[in-house]
């Protein structure tokens, strides 16, 4: 899973023990930090596999994305990443 090519633009994050919740559960709770991500948000690998399936001619007519935050987030940072 690590030689994923989404790995490639997004950083790794920490599993974290969820202590109380595990406690309570009697087993042991982990949570992926995706809030660490530079958008705070696991979308952003959503939107690195859309924008690294386009073509090169379908990335020059440029991209336009609707969302109420997070996934538009993701596509503006890869689109500004790769210096469009």
């Amino acid at each position: 899973m690590l030689r994923a090519p989404v790995y490639e633009a997004v950083q790794k994050t920490p599993l974290q023990k969820m202590d109380k919740l595990s406690s309570r559960l009697d087993n042991v709770i982990l949570v992926k930090r995706e809030d660490r991500q530079p958008v705070h948000s696991f979308k952003l690998r959503g939107a690195y596999a859309m924008m690294s399936s386009l073509t090169a001619e379908q990335k020059s007519h440029g991209v336009i994305t609707a969302s109420a935050g997070n996934h538009a987030q993701g596509v503006a940072f890869f689109r500004i990443a790769a210096g469009r």
